[in-house]
């Protein structure tokens, strides 16, 4: 589908929207790394008309860059994706779909994590070696 340059923008904006949702995933574990945000701001300033697309490229990549070095965190990881597919949303539509994935991948590792962490406390010291051998 082709898309007109409002409706373009507005799927953009859908995108940013799914990923700064998630966004505080990745600031809780990584906060001086600002390459996500700095992705966010590059893709509103394009959307203003303030940037051309080459810098919102370089931005999404970035994000990328730290989805790949968020080592300690999938939730981080992942938010740090969404973002980086948000901002590629300016690039190529078909990227909104991937930022909308990955924040709900984010939203997942993180209820994931906390069910597990219930369920260690909840399973007697001496067993948890025998279902959770890490």
């Amino acid at each position: 589908m082709k898309l007109d340059k409002r409706d373009h923008r507005s799927l953009v904006l859908w995108a940013i929207d799914c990923a700064e949702h998630v966004l505080p995933l990745f600031d809780e574990k990584y906060p001086k790394d600002k390459r996500p945000l700095e992705a966010i701001e590059a893709t509103l300033a394009w959307v203003r008309g303030e940037v051309a697309l080459s810098v919102v490229r370089t931005a999404a990549l970035a994000a990328h860059a730290a989805a790949r070095a968020a080592t300690e965190s999938t939730a981080a990881c992942d938010a740090a994706r969404a973002v980086g597919h948000a901002a590629g949303t300016a690039h190529a539509a078909g990227h909104a779909a991937h930022a909308a994935a990955y924040a709900a991948k984010a939203k997942a590792a993180v209820a994931t994590a906390k069910e597990q962490a219930w369920q260690v406390r909840r399973l007697p010291e001496h067993l948890r070696s025998v279902v959770f051998p890490d």
